[in-house]
C-alpha cells in the first residue's frame, strides 16, 4: 500500500509540473508560428490544461478503471467550477468583457446537458464517444474561426500581454514541450498505477478516487494559472482557463476515453455527480453571462457561493460514500 500511496503523490506532483512545462512550451512555440493571440489562448492552453486529464482518464480507460476516466474527467470540472473560480473570485471579482467568452457561456452549458442525456443510460457507448468528439471538432472549427475574425478581443489581447511578458527562444519551447509531453505520460501513468491501487487496497470505490484526489490533482495547472491571472487582473484569462479546459474536459476527453473502450457509469454518476456538474455550470451561466449589459461579473458574493457548494459537494461524498 505504501508504493501505492508514494505512486499517487509522485504523479500527483510529476503532473503538475509537467503540465506546466508542457502549455508554456505549447504556447511559445505557437507564438513563434505567429498564431494569434486568441486562438493560443482558446485552443493552446485549452487543450494544454486539460492533457493532464486527458491523458489519465484515456490510461484509465484502456486499463478497465472507468470510474477512473469518467470521474477525473466531470470531477475536474466540478473542481473548476466550484472550487477554482470560488477562490478565484474571491481573491478579485471577475468582470467578462470578452465577447468570446461570453458566447462560450451557453456552449458549455449544452455541451453540459449533453453530458447529462448520454449518461442516462449509465453508458458512455462508442456511439456516444464520437458524438462527443464530433462537436469537439465542429466547436474547435467554430473557435479557429472566431480566433481569426475577433483579433482585438479582451481575452486575446490578455494573451497577448502575457506571451510578451515570457517570451523564450523557439528551441527552449520546443524542448520544454517535448520534456513536458513526455512526462505528463509517465507520470499519468504513475498516478493511475496508484490510484487504482489505493481504491483496492482500502476498498473505496474507484470513482470515489476519480472525483476527488485524480480530479484535484489534474485541475491543479488551471487553479495555479487562474489564482495568478486574477491576482493580476487578468479577468479573462482567468476564466477563459476554467471554461477552455472543462469543454476539452467534457467532449475530448470523455469522448477520447470512450472512443478507447465503452465506459460503463456507476447510478450515482449520474444522479449525483453528473447532476452538481450540469447544476455549476448552470450557475456559471447566470453568474457570469449579463442579460442586462456587455459584460458579465462573478463578484465574491457568487465565488463564495460556488465555494461553499464544492465543499457541500465534497462532505456529502464522504458522508455517503466512506
Amino acid at each position: 500500500m505504501v508504493p501505492a500511496l508514494l505512486a499517487v503523490v509522485l504523479g500527483l506532483v510529476l503532473l503538475v509540473w509537467s503540465a506546466d512545462r508542457f502549455v508554456d512550451g505549447a504556447a511559445a512555440t505557437a507564438s513563434h508560428f505567429r498564431m494569434p493571440p486568441l486562438l493560443i489562448g482558446m485552443v493552446v492552453v485549452g487543450f494544454g490544461t486539460s492533457a493532464p486529464e486527458m491523458v489519465v482518464s484515456s490510461l484509465a480507460s484502456l486499463e478497465g478503471s472507468p470510474g477512473i476516466a469518467l470521474g477525473n474527467a466531470y470531477g475536474s470540472n466540478i473542481t473548476n467550477i466550484a472550487l477554482i473560480l470560488g477562490i478565484t473570485a474571491l481573491i478579485n471579482p471577475i468582470t467578462v468583457d470578452s465577447k468570446i467568452l461570453r458566447r462560450e457561456l451557453p456552449v458549455l452549458t449544452l455541451v453540459s446537458l449533453l453530458a447529462v442525456l448520454q449518461l442516462q443510460d449509465g453508458m458512455i457507448s462508442r456511439s456516444d464517444a464520437w458524438v462527443l468528439l464530433s462537436v469537439f471538432a465542429a466547436l474547435m472549427l467554430w473557435t479557429i474561426r472566431e480566433g481569426i475574425r475577433n483579433r482585438r478581443d479582451e481575452f486575446g489581447l490578455e494573451i497577448a500581454a502575457e506571451l510578451a511578458e515570457h517570451t523564450m527562444p523557439l528551441k527552449k519551447a520546443l524542448m520544454l514541450l517535448a520534456v513536458g509531453l513526455l512526462l505528463l505520460v509517465t507520470s499519468s501513468r504513475i498516478l493511475v498505477w496508484g490510484a487504482v491501487e489505493v481504491a483496492r487496497g482500502f476498498g473505496i470505490d474507484e470513482l470515489l478516487i476519480g472525483l476527488t484526489i485524480v480530479a484535484i490533482g489534474t485541475s491543479l495547472p488551471e487553479l495555479a494559472s487562474s489564482v495568478a491571472a486574477a491576482r493580476k487582473g487578468e479577468d479573462e484569462i482567468a476564466l477563459g482557463n476554467i471554461l477552455g479546459s472543462n469543454l476539452f474536459n467534457t467532449l475530448a476527453v470523455v469522448g477520447i476515453a470512450g472512443a478507447l473502450n465503452p465506459l460503463g457509469a456507476a447510478p450515482e454518476l449520474f444522479t449525483r455527480d453528473i447532476s452538481t456538474m450540469f447544476a455549476l455550470t448552470v450557475s456559471l451561466f447566470i453568474f457570469g453571462y449579463s442579460f442586462r449589459s456587455s459584460n458579465g461579473r462573478i463578484n465574491r458574493v457568487e465565488g463564495s457561493i460556488l465555494l461553499a457548494a464544492y465543499v457541500a459537494y465534497t462532505l456529502y461524498l464522504a458522508a455517503t460514500t466512506l
